[in-house]
């Protein structure tokens, strides 16, 4: 049997169910993995939360929440309103440049926790769960490159 693949896994459609798994958990658990596919590193990755160990190990674990940051694609918002994505994506490119350390102004986890975006109405924005949830998760992360 072949491995599975980057483009498979994101392929890969699933319907919904009612008391079935959380929807944006399962979108970044698969994110996760299909980072973890094209980085193809000799030593395993340690995917989502799980503690890293060893400094190499530690640094490609810090890329790989990178790499996912920079790929997470976030639902449209309801009834035509969301986060701004401009400001959403500004905000990311930080979190990305903290987590790579090539920035003179890091971003705390405390800052992502209290991040605050405007919203827009009938215009394209940002499912403002989907960026709660994500960005939650990423101050976890943050706090471990402290």
């Amino acid at each position: 049997m072949d491995p599975v693949t980057a483009d498979e896994v994101r392929a890969a459609t699933f319907r919904a169910r009612r008391g079935g798994y959380q929807e944006t958990a399962v979108d970044f658990a698969l994110e996760a993995f299909v980072v973890a596919l094209e980085t193809q590193a000799k030593r395993p990755v340690r995917l989502a939360m799980a503690e890293p160990t060893g400094e190499l190990l530690h640094e490609e674990w810090f890329e790989t929440q990178a790499a996912r940051v920079e790929r997470v694609a976030f639902r449209p918002g309801r009834m035509g309103t969301g986060y701004n994505e401009d400001e959403v994506d500004a905000f990311l490119d930080r979190v990305v440049a903290t987590l790579r350390g090539t920035t003179e102004f890091p971003v705390t986890a405390k800052e992502v926790r209290q991040a605050k975006f405007s919203t827009v109405l009938f215009r394209s924005g940002y499912l403002i769960a989907d960026v709660d949830s994500f960005l939650a998760d990423i101050a976890d992360v943050l706090e471990r490159r402290g």
